[in-house]
């Protein structure tokens, strides 16, 4: 088994572990009906319509 010769500084194991903790910024895609911006695969909560079908019925808000 391995044994390190050395103390691994903080600020050496401090950065090996902040390196995996990074945000990732979700891939939005325009929705095809009414160009609002929603996650892939899931239906458009502005207009309810997923792959040019409409899949819920909204009420309007008007």
């Amino acid at each position: 088994m391995a044994v390190p010769k050395y103390k691994t500084s903080k600020q050496r194991s401090r950065t090996r572990r902040s390196a995996n903790m990074k945000l990732i910024i979700p891939g939005l895609i325009e929705c095809g009906t009414c160009g609002n911006k929603v996650l892939p695969h899931r239906v458009c909560p502005k207009c309810g319509y997923y792959r040019g079908n409409q899949v819920i019925e909204l009420e309007n808000m008007a």
